[in-house]
């Protein structure tokens, strides 16, 4: 059994995310929540809540164990981008891209 939970449009480029991500995947949740804890970035603090999510809806719409629990994929596609525009020297403006992304974390039952 698996169960997942997504969060969407969160303000953090997807290049970063996927280098928090890399490191929790395979692992089991209890230790994989240990490292987003301690990481000291703001992705590894959105991949935890989400993962929180995905473990509520574990326990509360599969009924599965909680301790057995592995993260098997967490998945970050990209959102829509914001443009900007910032003023620069002799009147001229350049293109600021402010990144979202789509974040999806698959919990499923299995060892680590």
């Amino acid at each position: 059994m698996q169960s997942q939970a997504t969060a969407k449009y969160v303000r953090v480029s997807p290049r970063k995310s996927r280098l928090v991500a890399r490191n929790v995947t395979g692992m089991s949740v209890e230790s994989a929540m240990n490292v987003l804890r301690f990481t000291p970035n703001k992705p590894a603090g959105i991949i935890l809540e989400v993962m929180r999510s995905a473990l509520a809806n574990a326990e509360h719409n599969a009924s599965l164990d909680v301790d057995s629990l592995v993260v098997k994929e967490v998945r970050v596609n990209e959102g829509p981008t914001w443009k900007r525009f910032m003023p620069r020297a002799q009147g001229r403006a350049t293109n600021i891209r402010k990144r979202t992304s789509h974040i999806t974390v698959i919990l499923e039952e299995g060892q680590e």
